[in-house]
């Protein structure tokens, strides 16, 4: 192998790998993951992405399924119900007395997608 062809392979494995690095440090990729991994009921919304969702409140039974989740745009909240799994609502939203953490302060939220 010539010299220009294998400098020109080690940058693109290096660049490779710091892409991936800086993916795995900087977005819930992992903890989403492991989450759909570990309690097959766990999903991700559909207005999000395993790239931007967070959980931020967890089930502490014997499931470890999100019970309140944001990503770059919504708060979402699991609601248990078949035909609309979770609502969500902007971020941005004009609640009055708005808690991220108690969907009954949420005015306007939406019905999210069956699975």
């Amino acid at each position: 192998m010539k010299r220009p062809r294998r400098w020109l392979l080690i940058g693109s494995i290096t660049t490779a790998t710091v892409g991936v690095i800086v993916l795995v440090l900087t977005t819930p990729l992992v903890s989403n993951a492991t989450l759909l991994l570990m309690d097959r009921s766990n999903f991700i919304p559909a207005e999000s992405s395993i790239f931007t969702f967070e959980p931020y409140a967890i089930n502490q039974g014997s499931s470890n399924y999100w019970l309140y989740g944001k990503d770059r745009t919504y708060y979402y909240h699991f609601t248990y119900k078949d035909d609309a799994p979770y609502v969500y609502i902007p971020q941005d939203n004009r609640c009055p007395g708005f808690h991220r953490q108690d969907a009954r302060t949420w005015c306007s939220a939406l019905p999210g997608k069956a699975r």
